[in-house]
């Protein structure tokens, strides 16, 4: 009998210090739903959930007919299941790699360098950047998603830079006067004068930063108790200050678009663009890689002089970011995440109530598949055993496979990344 070309999958968790606690953490819950012998421990971070192949997290296959443990292995020993075009452009590997996050406390104000940069970095500091990959990435929001994005528009940071005489303070009058008079002029002018603020503020001495950090927070939290706190970016300073006492990417607030994601809504992350997701749970694809720039919020390696030198100064408002998706013109349940890089896409698949069975596009690429609602049976014409689903299951669908479900009483939520080529 020939060997499954689709498998469940149980996939890595980790459990990083900045992720939701006990069953308040979207992926503690899909863990627990898809594994009866799964306990919730309540005082844990369960932070991220991995769905792919790499080296730090490689699923294990729920199969026992396969004689392969992880899915790494079974992909390496049958690279034919990725399609011939993938197997070709990423020399037989399967290029993303899919997670579910949920965040509590704010992840590092970070950039992610393209591939020029990424062969540099990795040559000169492997123990920092571990391989030679570029990692543009997108989140879709599970929940209402809070995070920072791109440069503000230069108005914006100006009107901080007035208010906020500490934030004023560490970038200085010359650098502040600079921004000032590039309003109007071309983008190359705007993206020096940006970048000089900006580097300003990241590479103040830490007893200035924490003085000046000291002088705001005082004077917010007396504002906050007689209830004048202006505006939410008080509100998000203190709460970023409560995680990261004395930290300079506090004050990175007045530089970044802030963003919340509603459920269903994404945002795509290029190379070179300055972010920090800061709390919610998501599922987010990128490209296989573990490549990341820091400069604020995190006790992980900084790498300012990096970061401020690689980062893209293109300001603009945070609602640009919002990256929508396609509805497919054939099926009413499915839309299309498909950014502009040929690593990854991803399928948002809404199944109501209503359809009995619900038939998978067979693709020219494996697919990874995530329940994040619902219940079902998932069966291929190449195998006669029908595969449960519920919330939490993950299944790997090599190329060209069709996978036909059968749906139980309620809707199905679904999403699924592949690689269009």
């Amino acid at each position: 009998m020939a060997a499954p070309r689709v498998f469940p999958l149980a996939c890595a968790l980790q459990q990083y210090a900045w992720g939701k606690k006990g069953s308040g953490s979207e992926v503690a819950q899909l863990l627990a739903s898809s594994d009866p012998l799964f306990v919730i421990e309540e005082d844990k971070p369960y932070a991220e959930l991995w769905m792919g192949t790499h080296p730090r997290g490689d699923a294990r296959i729920l199969d026992s007919r396969l004689p392969q443990k992880t899915l790494g292995q079974w992909i390496a020993e049958n690279q034919d299941s990725l399609g011939p075009k993938v197997k070709e452009a990423f020399q037989g590997r399967l290029p993303f790699l899919f997670k579910v996050l949920s965040v509590d406390t704010a992840l590092s104000i970070q950039a992610h360098p393209d591939k020029a940069l990424a062969e540099k970095l990795h040559r000169q500091a492997p123990q920092h950047y571990p391989d030679a990959n570029h990692k543009p990435e997108m989140a879709i929001a599970l929940t209402p998603f809070q995070g920072l994005c791109g440069f503000r528009p230069v108005e914006e940071i100006l009107t901080f830079l007035a208010k906020v005489p500490e934030f004023l303070f560490l970038i200085g009058d010359d650098a502040a006067a600079q921004l000032r008079q590039s309003l109007g002029q071309g983008p190359r002018v705007v993206g020096a004068a940006l970048q000089s603020c900006f580097s300003r503020l990241m590479r103040s001495e830490k007893a200035a930063v924490a003085r000046q950090l000291s002088l705001l927070v005082g004077r917010l939290s007396q504002q906050g108790a007689a209830g004048s706190l202006e505006d939410a970016c008080g509100e998000l300073l203190l709460q970023l200050h409560r995680q990261y006492p004395g930290d300079v990417g506090c004050f990175a607030i007045y530089f970044l678009n802030p963003l919340t994601l509603q459920p269903g809504e994404a945002m795509f992350l290029e190379a070179n663009v300055p972010h920090a997701y800061l709390r919610g749970d998501c599922v987010e694809c990128m490209a296989c890689s573990d490549n990341t720039v820091r400069a604020g919020l995190t006790p992980k390696f900084l790498d300012v002089p990096t970061l401020c030198a690689m980062l893209s100064y293109t300001p603009g408002p945070g609602r640009d970011r919002l990256f929508a998706p396609t509805q497919s013109a054939q099926d009413p349940c499915l839309a299309l995440f498909d950014p502009p890089v040929p690593d990854f896409t991803v399928m948002k698949v809404e199944v109501p109530g209503s359809v009995e069975e619900y038939q998978l596009l067979a693709l020219d690429s494996a697919s990874i598949l995530l329940v994040v609602q619902g219940m079902a049976t998932a069966s291929t014409p190449s195998a006669p055993e029908v595969i449960p689903l519920r919330k939490g299951s993950v299944l790997f669908i090599s190329a060209r496979e069709s996978v036909s479900l059968r749906l139980a009483a309620e809707g199905l939520l679904l999403f699924r990344a592949c690689c269009l080529l």
